[in-house]
């Protein structure tokens, strides 16, 4: 057998119809089933962007090109590509089955999520490395955080020059950059997590690159919880431009990768609204999705951390 690495690509999964919001939900909630207002909210604004989100297509998409792109790369290994979603199947841990079942002795885990924090990235890597310890393989090594990644910059900066493009010159002198990505549960900032200030990072290396001097950051999508979530959210973010006379905003949602349910409910249909009632001209980035240059980050990713733990 040829030199062989797995990666498993981990991802947040999401239902594939209508009629598995309440199974879906209910696996989020760790077993509690959602109340019938926490349901009905949730089935509608999927209703409202068609019914059904994108996401698992574009994870598949996403998984199928890194795989060809890794095979192309000529290293001496052959790349098996495996997906693994957190609340929807195939469940991680089953995958880390199948890839145990499939003879694979070593393997790269990725979540499809550049920054890092204990309540998210980290617990998809436990699900990971459950499994493995339970089928006594892959011996995995995992990417914890690609934030700052030249690719990924590279990618979001084209995007958001892509979008500023779209304002006259005039538009410009009055335009706001705002940086979101989802909210956790205010606790985080107790166990020194850093999933903050790797936000701040990013969007400070951005903000840098495309010399915009008026940006913020805020928080979107927190959950529906009795804790407090982590903000300002970006709903308040854009009343509070309204009041300091800002007319332009683009909203680069740096702490996601593709199109889902956060990006096109919460941004296109939540924010795009109360911008409208604003007055405020909003703009959204383009995500990733699986476009040529994020499948060259994330083999890039993968391949630096294999070679950095002696896989090639």
């Amino acid at each position: 057998m040829s030199n062989q690495i797995g990666v498993l690509a981990m991802a947040y999964g999401t239902p594939e119809s209508l009629e598995q919001v309440e199974a879906y939900y209910t696996h989020i909630r760790r077993g509690h089933k959602p109340t019938p207002e926490l349901l009905n909210d949730l089935t509608e604004r999927y209703r409202r962007i068609g019914g059904v989100s994108p996401l698992n297509e574009i994870t598949k998409k996403q998984t199928e090109g890194l795989e060809r792109l890794l095979n192309e790369s000529r290293d001496g290994v052959t790349y098996r590509v495996y997906t693994g979603m957190k609340h929807n199947n195939p469940f991680i841990e089953d995958t880390v089955k199948q890839m145990a079942d499939d003879g694979i002795q070593k393997a790269v885990g990725i979540v499809l999520a550049p920054h890092y924090s204990s309540m998210s990235v980290g617990t998809y890597i436990s699900a990971a490395e459950k499994g493995a310890a339970e089928h006594g393989t892959p011996a995995f090594t995992f990417v914890r955080e690609w934030h700052l990644h030249p690719l990924f910059l590279n990618g979001l900066e084209k995007r958001l020059l892509a979008a500023l493009k779209q304002f006259s010159d005039a538009e410009r002198e009055n335009l706001h950059v705002l940086f979101t990505a989802h909210s956790l549960p205010e606790r985080i900032l107790q166990l020194n997590d850093p999933y903050p200030n790797q936000l701040t990072a990013t969007a400070s290396a951005l903000a840098e690159r495309i010399e915009q001097k008026r940006w913020s950051f805020a928080w979107q999508s927190a959950g529906r919880t009795a804790d407090p979530w982590l903000g300002p959210d970006v709903l308040d973010v854009l009343r509070e431009l309204k009041e300091q006379g800002v007319r332009n905003v683009i909203i680069s949602a740096i702490g996601f990768v593709a199109d889902h349910l956060e990006v096109l409910y919460d941004i296109d249909i939540e924010c795009q609204g109360l911008a409208k009632e604003l007055g405020i001209k909003l703009l959204r980035t383009a995500m990733f999705n699986a476009d040529a240059d994020f499948l060259q980050t994330l083999a890039s990713v993968v391949r630096e951390q294999a070679k950095k733990e002696g896989l090639l």
